[in-house]
Order: C-alpha cells, then structure tokens, then sequence
C-alpha cells in the first residue's frame, strides 16, 4: 500500500500489519495515532522513535516473536513469511547450523533471551561470526545492539507495508 492509503485506511485493517513489523501494542497504537504522516520521512522516524522508547519488558515482548536464527518460522502468517525470507541466509549447510543452535543456546543461557539480529543480506557466516561477538558483550551493552537490531527489523518490515508508488 502507498503511504496515502497507510494514513487513511481502518486502524483495525493495518493492526496486524504492524503487529508483524513489532509485537508491541504500544508501539502499533503510537504509529496508528501519529496518522497522518503526509510523507515516508515522518512515518520512519516515528517508527523508529516507538521502538527506541520500548521499556524492557516490551522488548522482551517483541522478541517473544521472533524465532531462534536458523529456525524457519512455521504458519502463514506475514510475521512468518517475513521471517523466513530475512533468514534466506542461513541456508541449509549443516555444519553453520549445527553452529547456530550451539551458539543460540549459548546466548540464550548467558543472556536469557533469544538471539535477535537483522538477517536481511546476511550469510550463515556473518550471523555466527555476529553471535560469537555479541556472546562477549556485557548485558547492558547487549541490550543496547538487542535494541538496534530489533529497530532495524521493524523498519525494514514497515518499509514492506508502506511502500511509496511511483509518480
């Protein structure tokens, strides 16, 4: 849909298209109210701006949809479609994804939360190489890249929903 119908169009319609870029209802309700947003600039930023004012329980929430890296999402949901095409590149070596749900445990014990990075145009090797690193991270510097990374899926998923037609 193009921007104009995003900011006329039903709240109710557009819910679980947002829902899909972010489970957290306060985020949805805040993109839903900043309506009208007249150009993509403004919808970004106030996208971006909702994810960064998440507090840590709402974070834990959004990750609470997303699968391990290297897990295919299952259902005909658009979150699951979305979710196996950003992780195209994990591909099917299992040797790396063997790795990955060794490093994803790993994570998951030391961190107590799911491995989230922003998979669109990385390999199997950049995501293990990206997951050994972050393991070294302190807990309130991993939150921090854990933030970010949730950020940059929720764009990169809005950017899906609203995209501009050319004039």
């Amino acid at each position: 849909m193009d921007l104009q119908e995003f900011d006329t169009a039903v709240a109710d319609r557009l819910r679980p298209m947002l829902a899909a870029c972010c489970d957290v209802p306060r985020w949805v309700d805040g993109v839903l109210a900043g309506r009208p947003y007249g150009d993509l600039a403004a919808l970004r930023t106030a996208a971006d701006q909702g994810v960064r004012d998440l507090d840590d329980s709402e974070v834990d929430q959004a990750l609470a949809a997303h699968p391990r890296i290297g897990d295919r999402a299952d259902g005909n949901s658009t979150e699951a479609a979305w979710s196996r095409n950003e992780q195209a590149g994990v591909g099917d070596d299992p040797e790396i994804r063997v790795a990955l749900a060794a490093g994803n445990r790993e994570y998951e014990q030391r961190f107590g939360r799911v491995f989230l990075i922003c998979a669109t145009g990385l390999s199997a090797e950049e995501m293990l190489t990206s997951l050994r690193r972050r393991l070294t991270n302190d807990e309130d510097s991993e939150i921090a890249v854990v933030r970010d990374e949730l950020r940059k899926i929720a764009l990169l998923r809005l950017a899906k929903v609203v995209e501009e037609v050319p004039a």
